[in-house]
């Protein structure tokens, strides 16, 4: 079973959702069947390189009113879920092409989950900056990635393509933002839903996917058609 999820490294729903993701695959009993991909979507692509504090980012938008309603409760959740410390409000958010094709090259290496996951611990854990070319190669060190071929893949922009891809996928088969949740490319799950949701959404997909040929007493099932 394959499940695709998109997601942008300063969304602190994906964060979220990253966290809940991993907690349903380890109640999933198919897990070791599971493919799991990463896939890079940009929220704001046009920040500058800097970066600029959530709360600027808030008020430049015209809306500081989310900060109380709608950030601060994600921190609530996070803690409740053991993700903590998770720092939605306090923190600096830049754009975020670098450090997805970091994130595309460690995918490459066979370390991409590891990866993500890693990057969304250091950002919303730490409150990192990963916007400068010198910002993701230190976290690539922490990593362990070869530190001169990461130089050398960002100097060149080597995912750059890539990355634009993923993201014209996403909108393809219907986002309109992050996460965005694919399962066998035909189940999307729109936002951060909770972990007993994707949990039930796993099963009814293994199922539907596992029951070619089977028939119940009220018909015979087929699985659904794949999106290309």
């Amino acid at each position: 079973m394959k499940i695709e999820i998109w997601s942008d490294i300063v969304c602190p729903f994906c964060g979220l959702m990253d966290h809940r993701l991993h907690q349903a695959l380890e109640r999933f009993e198919h897990a070791a069947d599971v493919n799991l991909v990463h896939r890079s979507f940009q929220l704001h692509p046009g920040l500058p390189r800097e970066g600029v504090t959530q709360l600027e980012l808030l008020r430049m938008a015209g809306v500081p009113e989310v900060a109380g309603q709608v950030l601060r409760p994600i921190e609530k959740q996070a803690a409740a879920e053991g993700l903590t410390p998770y720092h939605v409000l306090e923190r600096t958010l830049g754009p975020t092409d670098l450090a997805h094709e970091l994130l595309a090259h460690a995918t490459e290496q066979g370390r991409g989950d590891e990866a993500w996951t890693a990057m969304f611990r250091a950002h919303f854990g730490q409150a990192r900056k990963l916007w400068t070319e010198g910002e993701v190669l230190g976290f690539a060190a922490e990593l362990g990635l070869d530190g001169r071929r990461a130089a050398e893949i960002l100097g060149e922009r080597r995912y750059e393509a890539q990355v634009a891809a993923d993201q014209r996928d996403a909108v393809r088969l219907g986002a309109r933002g992050v996460p965005f949740l694919v399962i066998d490319g035909h189940r999307p799950i729109s936002g951060a839903v909770g972990t007993d949701r994707l949990l039930a959404a796993m099963t009814e997909a293994w199922d539907a996917g596992h029951a070619d040929g089977l028939c119940a007493p009220d018909g015979c099932a087929v699985p659904g058609p794949q999106i290309s």
